[in-house]
């Protein structure tokens, strides 16, 4: 991120009693600011070196006797130094305000701004990229969930519903072994993990939005492929898959994102690979997949409860594949798992042979057929098509295929009573084979 100039905004404030009005004229000024910095950034000519004085003192008017300066402070620094580690100083954010009160008006900017106000100074550069923001985000329940995915070998896109933005990650660095293997990817806190294989070892890369940057050497305690998984705020859960000599495990593990580790779980019920992994009510469910010396998919689940730390089997819990009773089965190793995503706690899952949408009941262990998925929406055996919870919607990111390129299409449905009425977010020229598809929500 560039380092900016210094701001002074004159502005007259609303009493002390007017929090809200305060944190949201903050809120609007630093937005302000920091757009108006990343249209410098884009080649306009910067009309002041060292200090800029902004004021929305109407013309022929003086700043009113009582009046609040709102500081922005840039300190100076050599364009060498390194600020990494450096910590955050209240005095450098908006001064009379405090920290607590500068915090505030952060937290409810959308996180789509932040990096162009860690431009600012250095003090809102080290504040984001510590990580505090988004911790104090979750605790508050604010909470906005992109979309990331791959529809190119070693490249990613983010999607942000809210306003309708793409944006194109830096490209992973990886060797070709790791480039053609097959990936798994999970969001959990701020980071996107993406798992692959290397000519020796499984391996781990790890992006940050805190820094905008990937990252390799993590290890999970058992190394494996082919996992089910699914996150909770900064917790996830891995089950099952493959290890490196291609025996099916029945291995869980549970990793922390704000600790940096990894936690060997109870082991399943039973050994499984291929399979898809959800939370709901607070518990962690594993459904369908793989089993050992078994060719034909699971039709059983599990879940894991992680208060008595307890592995429960759920017999039936997806009997059914792809294409409905009769239909003509692919052979299980190239069927894609299960295409499952919850929303308010209701799960729900796509059948890609028949194009319909199906929801679980609970109480009865069974599925119901409650409509269509989009038309756009294709695959080969399920794979190809990302369908996933975001927010309290629905999305399917998919399109149709085209040789020599295509369109990606993000549709989206939150349910309720009636059958689907999905809504196209967007539409990108790409390839419109998703390898990999994660929702991280901070």
């Amino acid at each position: 991120m560039l380092e900016g100039p210094s701001y002074l905004v004159t502005r007259d404030l609303p009493s002390l009693c007017e929090q809200e009005s305060k944190w949201t004229y903050c809120t609007f000024r630093l937005m302000e600011l920091s757009h108006s910095k990343r249209r410098l950034e884009d080649g306009e000519e910067h009309p002041l070196r060292k200090s800029c004085k902004v004021s929305d003192t109407r013309e022929g008017e003086g700043t009113r006797k009582g009046s609040s300066d709102i500081v922005l402070v840039q300190t100076e620094q050599p364009e060498d130094q390194d600020h990494t580690g450096e910590k955050s100083d209240s005095s450098s954010l908006i001064h009379q305000l405090g920290r607590d009160i500068s915090i505030n008006c952060l937290l409810n900017c959308s996180r789509s701004d932040y990096g162009s106000i860690a431009s600012l100074n250095n003090s809102f550069r080290s504040l984001i990229r510590s990580g505090e923001l988004y911790r104090e985000r979750r605790k508050m329940g604010i909470i906005e969930h992109w979309v990331y995915f791959s529809c190119s070998l070693l490249e990613w896109d983010a999607f942000d519903p809210i306003s309708r933005r793409w944006m194109h990650l830096p490209r992973m660095p990886s060797n070709d072994c790791f480039m053609c293997s097959d990936k798994e990817s999970l969001a959990v806190g701020t980071e996107l993990l993406v798992f692959g294989k290397e000519i020796t070892a499984h391996v781990i890369y790890r992006y940050s939005i805190l820094t905008n940057t990937w990252y390799s050497g993590m290890n999970m305690n058992t190394p494996r492929c082919l996992f089910g998984s699914a996150s909770l705020g900064e917790i996830a859960i891995l089950a099952g898959g493959c290890d490196p000599r291609g025996n099916i495990l029945k291995v869980a593990e549970l990793y922390n994102s704000e600790k940096g580790t990894w936690e060997t779980l109870p082991s399943m019920k039973k050994a499984r690979k291929m399979c898809s992994g959800v939370f709901m009510d607070g518990k962690f469910y594993i459904v369908g997949g793989i089993g050992e010396g078994n060719s034909k998919s699971l039709t059983c689940g599990e879940v894991y409860d992680l208060k008595t730390r307890t592995w429960t089997e759920i017999p039936n819990m997806f009997p059914g594949r792809n294409g409905g009773a009769g239909a003509i089965e692919a052979p299980a190793a190239t069927e894609a798992p299960p295409l499952l995503a919850v929303v308010n706690n209701v799960l729900y899952a796509a059948d890609y042979a028949q194009k319909e949408l199906r929801k679980y009941d609970k109480e009865m262990n069974s599925w119901v057929t409650i409509g269509r998925l989009p038309e756009q929406a294709t695959s080969t055996n399920g794979w190809g098509l990302a369908f996933r919870a975001c927010g309290d919607r629905l999305i399917v990111l998919g399109g149709p295929r085209a040789l020599g390129g295509g369109v990606i299409e993000l549709n989206s449905w939150a349910p309720s009573e009636g059958p689907p009425q999905w809504d196209l977010l967007a539409r990108k020229q790409s390839g419109s084979f998703v390898y990999n598809c994660a929702v991280m929500g901070c």
